[in-house]
């Protein structure tokens, strides 16, 4: 449990004369709760802890063979010396097995242990060095080697696989104590006064004022200003709402603008021609487009009534509509639009077709939310 890793961290640093390494001391504890031990320690000033990173190397299976028993090349030295008269190339591996005889051919050879002779191999010297398996060996016992050449060699070979490894470095804080007291995060009524009851008025103030003011004694837990806070999840915008914010900014751009998202019922002069959609275009088919039936056509183009609200004398509210809008000439909008449908203008051929009144008062159900 944690409270007892933090007994015994302040146990072992007190035990000793100097700093400890957590790895020495607490080999079979994970990472994370030695490290959350040793900050929640190190927050209270009772330990000064220090973090060391390195790589160990570790010996493959392979290795631990040669550490044990030889490296390939001192296997097949071996086998050729103690073959007086020469030994024949095909029965090396019989001999040292076949991947010694793989490897540790080449490698004598590159020593200069052994020579070839015809179809046999000879020794060229009474006596070796295995270095290979001396330097296996050190680093068996201490994880690694003073030469990183030698490291790199190996890992060529695949004799050993490198590992980052993490301890610490504790020793005694400024204010160690092999007691660790629990911090209160925060003042309570408790903490104030201690109620309780009395038949008389004067014990029972007699009883406050010896029991109350526990937060004068009580340590409470620094707050810790720099601390990073809770990570907030953020939303995103839906794929189709992105598209479709996309398209508005299109149509913004090309100088239209957004009308009252309200009005449903829309004239097909306002949805369609408006727009320099010709009256005979496929959308405008039943099939595509929703028409009122009653009324079955509205009002050309005019400008909306404004609703205004008065107060009466007995208090209550009276509404009337009125027109007070800029004026606009609609009637030579309508014509603008007739004539672009028709004939052309601003730069345009036109459609060339006779342009229907009433097909442009139907009205339908709103299909563009830009007009």
């Amino acid at each position: 449990m944690a409270s007892d890793l933090l007994s015994q961290v302040l146990d072992a640093v007190s035990r000793a004369d100097g700093p400890i390494l957590s790895n020495n001391a607490f080999p079979t504890v994970h990472f994370t709760t030695i490290k959350s031990t040793l900050d929640r320690l190190g927050s209270r000033e009772m330990i000064i802890h220090k973090q060391i990173d390195r790589e160990e190397a570790n010996l493959t299976p392979e290795a631990e063979e040669i550490a044990a028993q030889g490296s390939h090349e001192a296997k097949v030295f071996e086998a050729v010396r103690q073959a007086v008269d020469g030994l024949k190339i095909a029965d090396l591996p019989g001999i040292v097995g076949k991947e010694s005889a793989k490897v540790g051919q080449g490698k004598a050879f590159k020593e200069g242990w052994i020579k070839k002779d015809k179809d046999l191999l000879k020794a060229t010297t009474s006596g070796i060095h295995d270095a290979s398996q001396d330097q296996l060996r050190t680093i068996q016992q201490t994880k690694t080697h003073p030469d990183s050449k030698v490291l790199s060699d190996l890992r060529k070979r695949k004799l050993i696989t490198m590992q980052k490894v993490i301890t610490f470095e504790i020793m005694k804080g400024p204010k160690f104590s092999r007691e660790f007291v629990k911090e209160e995060t925060d003042l309570t009524a408790d903490m104030l006064a201690t109620w309780v009851t009395t038949k008389s008025y004067s014990m029972l103030r007699k009883l406050i004022y010896n029991h109350s003011g526990a937060w004068k004694t009580v340590k409470l837990k620094p707050y810790n200003f720099n601390a990073m806070g809770a990570p907030t999840m953020s939303g995103a915008l839906h794929p189709l709402n992105k598209v479709r914010h996309e398209f508005r900014q299109i149509f913004f751009e090309m100088g239209f603008e957004e009308m009252p998202t309200n009005r449903y019922v829309e004239t097909g002069f306002w949805n369609f021609d408006a727009l320099f959609v010709p009256q005979q275009h496929p959308a405008r088919d039943l099939q595509d487009t929703f028409y009122i039936a009653d009324p079955p056509v509205a009002d050309k183009p005019r400008a909306d009534p404004v609703e205004k609200t008065e107060q009466l004398a007995d208090g209550s509210n009276s509404s009337q509509k009125s027109q007070d809008h800029p004026q606009q000439d609609y009637e030579k909008y309508w014509n603008n639009i007739k004539e672009v449908h028709e004939k052309g203008k601003y730069g345009s051929i036109g459609y060339r077709y006779p342009f229907k009144e009433d097909e442009s008062l139907k009205l339908v159900l709103r299909t563009h939310t830009t007009a």
